[in-house]
């Protein structure tokens, strides 16, 4: 049988920003105790009073979070340097067997030159494919008897090269992503590997994504 502190908990932390928000004193916590009321009443199966559910947030500690906000940061100003590419296409299409084939020589392709800007993810279901307009022509040519599942052109894109202990740490992901979503920039595509993120955004939209990225790096 969940407490009532336990309910509060989390329901609050499945909710995104409002642990932040609390810790910064951005929230009313009368007002945030009646939002959640109805749900902690729901999850416990019984009446509870809105001053019951205000002391159980008052009471949540912040300090793990706290801690894990700060090591965050540190590990974020140690971000290598960015690089940004503009005219990119992107392209997904429906798996099937001989679309390995045609990737297989796009990648052939774009060996072929420096100039040439490719990234391949492959799903369960579905391939994407982000390229520069210079192999635009060259994947619509190639995979013109594939299913293809959506096109966006106009992109760009930045990649960060991550610390080389951003493995040991939770929510570097979370943190970078999170200041992108509090000024409602959509993300068209994440792409990463071990060392390496790569965020492609709406080319309207570069700008200030990479503000906000150096403000991160910056501190």
């Amino acid at each position: 049988m969940k407490t009532i502190q336990e309910a509060v908990e989390n329901t609050i932390r499945k909710t995104p920003f409002i642990e932040e928000a609390l810790n910064e004193k951005l929230i009313n916590v009368s007002s945030l105790a009646r939002i959640i009321l109805p749900e902690v009443s729901e999850v416990l199966k019984k009446e509870v009073k809105i001053g019951a559910v205000m002391m159980a947030i008052n009471r949540l500690s912040p300090a793990n979070e706290l801690r894990i906000r700060k090591n965050i940061k540190k590990l974020a100003s140690t971000l290598g340097d960015f690089i940004v590419r503009s005219d990119l296409c992107d392209f997904t299409f429906k798996n099937t067997p001989s679309l390995l084939k045609e990737i297989a020589k796009l990648l052939s392709k774009a060996s072929d030159s420096n100039d040439y800007f490719l990234t391949v993810s492959q799903g369960i279901f579905e391939t994407n494919i982000v390229v520069n307009k210079n192999l635009q022509i060259y994947v619509e040519e190639m995979f013109k008897n594939e299913t293809l599942i959506n096109n966006v052109l106009d992109l760009a894109s930045i990649t960060l090269k991550l610390p080389k202990d951003n493995q040991e740490q939770s929510g570097i992901y979370y943190f970078i992503l999170k200041q992108l979503a509090w000024e409602n920039i959509p993300l068209q595509e994440i792409i990463s590997t071990t060392n390496e993120m790569t965020i492609v955004v709406k080319e309207k939209d570069v700008n200030e994504t990479f503000s906000i990225l150096m403000d991160i790096k910056l501190g």
